[in-house]
């Protein structure tokens, strides 16, 4: 197995579940055939091996309110589409055509579709 890895996150929950581990990627395994949605197979799947695994308390999460959207602001950070351009070099298109692209409802439409 490779890096480390962690993760919390039990949305709309207070408690958390965190899982500490080591993560690789892995292009094939005999599993992706019952991952199959609507006729897309994965093409890719990250296993993990878990070290540690448990619970924390909701105290943290509830004072800082963050599984309150309402609470979020999204707008002060810059959008993924400008993310993409700005660290993939290869990108050729333009930041309206990746905005257009990252859209929510062009994600809507393409969420089954293949490049």
């Amino acid at each position: 197995m490779g890096p480390s890895w962690g993760s919390t996150g039990t949305r709309g929950r207070g408690e958390t579940l965190r899982i500490n581990g080591r993560a690789r990627l892995v292009r094939d395994a005999p599993y992706f055939d019952d991952m199959v949605v609507q006729g897309h197979r994965p093409i890719l799947a990250m296993e993990v091996a878990i070290d540690t695994i448990f619970f924390h308390c909701a105290k943290a999460f509830l004072r800082s309110r963050l599984w309150k959207p309402e609470t979020w602001r999204p707008d002060v950070l810059p959008s993924f589409a400008c993310l993409v351009k700005e660290v993939t070099p290869t990108v050729t298109e333009t930041l309206a055509e990746l905005e257009s692209y990252y859209s929510p409802e062009n994600y809507e439409k393409i969420l089954y579709q293949t490049r």
